[in-house]
Order: structure tokens, then C-alpha cells, then sequence
């Protein structure tokens, strides 16, 4: 059986589709494995918010623009936690190459190095791409953000309770610290950054009524980092990755069609086995059947927020096909 998806297809997505989706995806777990995303208490929350967005997105044109570094959209962190003995990360994937080493953070309290693990899950990947949009709105590797990490936390779209200022900043400290190392080869020539995203970072406590996790500085890019991402921008439609935050799989698989479907050429439509997806997206999954139902609804709530996209999916892979991508004003087309 293929199923076509562009003009209309699963991206077409109905409450009950939509329902079905989120609680097939949620409901998913292999043995030895927790699952991709980091689900609201309240199923309802995900689909409202897919459902809402997807309306918003096919009714009017984008005010919102959020930015992801193109080796990002063809390789990915860790979906779940590896544990903090796994000091390195790496992931191959076309011509873009990803290295991360996991660093150390000083302990306020002790003044001593110590080991934090590598970035996992949907947060650092929504980290990345605010601190890459503010810097390349502003034109500036030197971010202002906002006094409190509780109002950085309700602009990513998330709650702001304790549980995800906690978790966010975790992450930015695990990313402030990580070694990256980005790669890719370009007409017969192989460029790579070693870096570090963040160059210099301030997190303090501030104890006020609420207890709030105050940043109320700055955050610093490297030089390294900024340079290459002013040219290797991919835009994104910031409702999209609101309504797809619970999801590293459906951020991962979104920022993947946005860089690449548009490069497709309109008379050549690329075709990607079932083999290359999994490995891609599926590297966690031990039976292919599994990968497969998970990546079929994740492609699923992916295309309702991005409703242009056209590809093709059957028993033997998926293919691509020339689609506009979700931000299509040619000044926002920084990659």
C-alpha cells in the first residue's frame, strides 16, 4: 500500500486522526527504551495544540520565525537519555556530520568541575533554536534574554512550573558546556566547526517570592558557532515547533523536511529506504515494524503543521518530493 501525502493525504487531519496519532506515539515503547518526548500531564494539551496550529497555519501566513543550524535538521541529539557515562555523541547523516562531547560545569557551592551528561530530548532542541533566532535577528552572537527563565520558558511554549525551568536549565548547562564539532562536505570540500554553541553563560538563583530561576544577563555564542549558522540558517514556522515541542522525533523530522524539501528537484523526487529512516530517526528502535508505526504518526502530526510538504510512503521507504517550504519569503531563506 503507498500513501500519498501533499495537497491532501494525512495532512488533512481530522480531531479523531489527530487524536489517534498522539495517543499511538505516546502509548509506543520498546523494551529498554523510554520514549522520545516529554509528554503534559494532560494528553488533551498535545492535541488542542496540534489541532489549533494546524488550523493557524493553513489559515494565515507566519509572524513568528525560528531558526535551526542546517546540521541540526540532518542530525540530531540523543531522542532519550544515554546516561552521563556516555561521554560522546555522534551521528552521520548525507553530507552533514555531528560530534558532541559532553563537558564540565563549575559547582557554585563547591567551586569544583563537575561532569554533566549530553543534551537529550525535545528542550535542547527548542534552546537551539531561540537562542538562533534571537542572535540572527538581532545580528548579534551576544543574546539579551528575558530576567527570568520562568518568561524564556512560557516563550518556548511550555509550562511555567518548576519541573520545565528545572529541565531547561539543565539542558542549556549541558549545552553551554558540550563540545560540538559540525561537518559537511560542499561541492567536493569538507567544512567543519569545532566549537562550542555557547561561549560564555550566567545562571543564578534568586530568592524571591517564587523561587524563580532568574537569567538575567546574557548569553554568548561563539564566534564559530554564529558565523556558520549566519549562513547555514534554516527558517521555521515557530507555530509549528510550539505545537510539536512534546516530540524530539517530530522536532527532528520537521526541521529534516523543512531543509530539504525545497531542494528537491522538481523533476528528479529523491526516494530514502526504510533502512536510511531508521537510521536517521529510528536508531533506538530494535524492530523495524515498531520504527515504522511510530514514524508513520510522527510524519503524520509533522505534515499537519506543515501542510506543503509532499512525499510519498509505502512498504519499501519514502520518497520526496519538491515542496515550498514552511517560511517562503526569500529573505528568511538564510541556508
Amino acid at each position: 500500500m503507498k500513501l500519498e501525502v501533499g495537497l491532501g493525504g494525512i495532512g488533512n487531519v481530522s480531531f479523531y486522526t489527530m487524536q489517534t496519532n498522539c495517543q499511538a506515539v505516546m502509548m509506543n515503547k520498546e523494551p529498554g527504551h523510554t520514549k522520545d518526548f516529554e509528554p503534559p500531564d494532560d494528553l488533551s494539551l498535545i492535541k488542542t495544540r496540534l489541532i489549533n496550529s494546524s488550523h493557524d497555519i493553513r489559515m494565515s501566513e507566519p509572524e513568528g520565525i525560528t531558526y535551526q543550524h542546517t546540521v541540526f535538521c540532518q542530525t540530531g541529539l540523543p531522542y532519550r537519555n544515554p546516561g552521563d557515562e556516555l561521554r560522546r555523541w555522534e551521528r552521520k547523516q548525507g553530507n552533514a556530520s555531528l560530534l558532541i562531547n559532553a563537558g564540565e560545569i563549575i559547582n557554585p557551592k563547591t567551586q569544583d568541575f563537575v561532569a554533566v551528561g549530553l543534551p537529550f530530548g525535545p528542550k535542547p532542541r527548542l534552546i537551539l533554536t531561540h537562542l538562533n533566532s534571537q542572535a540572527l535577528k538581532t545580528g548579534s552572537p551576544v543574546i539579551e534574554v528575558e530576567s527570568s527563565l520562568t518568561a524564556f520558558v512560557k516563550r518556548l511554549g511550555l509550562d511555567g512550573n518548576g519541573r520545565d525551568i528545572r529541565a531547561i536549565k539543565d539542558h542549556l548547562s549541558r549545552l553551554s558546556v558540550a563540545t560540538i564539532r559540525l561537518g559537511f562536505v560542499l561541492e567536493n570540500r569538507a567544512v567543519q566547526v569545532n566549537t562550542q554553541i555557547v561561549k560564555a553563560f550566567d545562571l543564578w538563583f534568586q530568592k524571591n517570592e517564587h523561587q524563580r530561576v532568574l537569567w538575567p544577563s546574557t548569553v554568548q555564542l561563539s564566534e564559530d558557532y554564529f558565523q556558520s549558522l549566519v549562513k547555514h540558517a534554516v527558517p521555521l514556522d515557530e507555530r509549528a515547533v510550539a505545537a510539536l515541542s512534546h516530540s524530539a522525533m517530530c522536532l527532528d523530522v520537521y526541521a529534516w523536511l523543512a531543509q530539504r524539501l525545497h531542494r528537491v528537484k522538481k523533476e528528479q523526487p529523491q526516494f530514502i529506504t526504510w533502512v536510511a529512516l531508521k537510521d536517521q530517526f529510528g536508531y533506538h528502535y530494535d524492530r523495524m515494524d515498531n520504527f515504522k508505526r511510530v514514524f508513520r504518526t510522527t510524519l503524520s502530526m509533522v505534515h499537519s503543521q506543515y501542510p506543503d510538504a509532499r512525499f510519498q510512503i509505502d512498504g519499501k521507504g519514502m520518497t520526496l518530493q519538491h515542496s515550498q517550504p514552511p517560511i517562503r519569503s526569500r529573505s528568511h531563506l538564510l541556508s
